[in-house]
This record gives structure tokens, C-alpha cells and sequence, in this order.
């Protein structure tokens, strides 16, 4: 399985709560890569939370930290890296994704909802209709999320076990479509 990729690197992306962190923690023992959370980079970096971050000094920072920790993280290879839900809003983070093989988890409003109603850390999400915000951001990214390289739709019902299997499975065939179109 570890040579899958052949040392390319595995970028997730998608909404908060979606499962990037789960499942690419997962991704990266199947495939013997290590793996990296941007948003964790960015509070090491930084030495405040997300939250501190934006409260103090804006998302105009937070997404300038976002990007310069990816255009970093993206030199290395043999990383399953999850991304913050809204770096593909940045136009230059594409470049530095299509490094690597870019997978959107696709989960639904509902699902995003049930996984995010309790959570306090996330500063995009201190509204009060926290679904209608959901839905406001997925609107807002859905066309940009969809230029990832493989789509994998989530269902409640499926373990995150489930979801990396099925991600596995499937790489193969956009690799082949890859290798194809040069």
C-alpha cells in the first residue's frame, strides 16, 4: 500500500468537521506517510489558537499563516496533509496543492451540523444560526471544492475506517487518469 502514491502527497480538503484530521490520520498509517494538520502548524507557528488568532489579528492573517505554512509544507513528500476549510479560497494555495493529489470529503449539511454544535474553537462558527452559516460557507466553496481531484461524498452512517478504505481504493484510478492526460 505505501507505494500507492509513490511519495506524492495526499491533501485533504472540505468543511470543518468533514473528518479531515479522523480520516488522515488514518490515510497516513495505511500508506506509511506521516501526517499533518495545517491548522496545528499554524497555533505552533503562531503560539496562539485559531481563535486567539483571529480575534487578534484577524482572518486576513490567519489565511496569510495558512498559505505560507502549505507553500512550506508542500516541498516534502510522503504526508497526508489536512487543510483548514477555507484554504482553497486562497487562488495561490491551488498551486501549492496541486502538488499533490487533492481529495474533497464531502459531507452533509446535516452531518457537519451534528459534528460541529458543540464546538466552541472554531471562530468561523461563532454565530448564531450555526447552520445557515454552514450552508452559507458550503455555498460559498462548493464550486472551488469541487476541482479537487477526487470527490468522496460522507454519509452519517459511515466510519472513518469506511472512508479511508473507499479513498484507497479509488486513488488508483484517478493516478491512472492522471498519468493518461500527460
Amino acid at each position: 500500500m505505501n507505494n500507492l502514491l509513490k511519495g506524492v502527497n495526499l491533501y485533504l480538503i472540505g468543511m470543518m468537521g468533514c473528518g479531515k484530521t479522523t480520516v488522515g490520520n488514518l490515510l497516513a498509517s495505511e500508506l506509511g506517510y506521516r501526517f499533518i494538520d495545517t491548522d496545528d502548524i499554524i497555533v505552533k507557528a503562531a503560539g496562539k489558537s485559531i481563535n486567539q488568532i483571529f480575534t487578534e489579528d484577524g482572518e486576513k492573517e490567519f489565511r496569510k499563516l495558512e498559505s505560507n505554512v502549505l507553500s512550506q509544507v508542500c516541498a516534502y513528500t510522503k504526508l497526508v496533509i489536512a487543510t483548514g476549510g477555507g484554504i482553497v479560497m486562497q487562488k495561490e494555495n491551488w498551486s501549492y496543492l496541486h502538488h499533490g493529489v487533492i481529495v474533497w470529503l464531502n459531507a452533509p449539511i446535516e452531518v457537519l451540523y451534528e459534528r460541529l454544535i458543540e464546538d466552541k474553537t472554531r471562530p468561523l462558527l461563532q454565530d448564531t444560526d450555526l447552520k445557515e452559516k454552514l450552508r452559507s460557507l458550503l455555498s460559498e466553496r462548493h464550486g472551488v471544492y469541487a476541482q479537487a481531484d477526487l470527490h468522496i461524498t460522507i454519509n452519517a452512517q459511515q466510519t472513518p475506517a469506511e472512508i479511508t478504505q473507499h479513498i484507497l481504493e479509488v486513488i488508483p484510478g484517478i493516478l491512472r487518469s492522471e498519468n493518461s492526460q500527460n
